[in-house]
């Protein structure tokens, strides 16, 4: 298992040599529909990183969802 900023690019060169999984946190935050966007080559949103683990709901439900 591999993670840390990777991309849909770099996610798929890793998996061709070899590794079994990768991980996909802070972008997961900001894209609740990364599965989606990564199969349809979209852009992500932008991690708002001052609002990551600051226990409220603001950067973790508003993020926008692919249209």
């Amino acid at each position: 298992m591999v993670n840390n900023s990777y991309d849909k690019k770099l996610a798929e060169q890793v998996l061709q040599q070899g590794a079994d999984l990768v991980a996909f946190g802070r972008p997961f935050i900001a894209n609740p529909d990364l599965v989606e966007r990564l199969r349809a080559d979209a852009p992500l949103n932008p991690v708002v990183r001052e609002t990551l683990y600051g226990g409220g709901a603001k950067g973790y439900t508003d993020y926008p969802a692919l249209t």
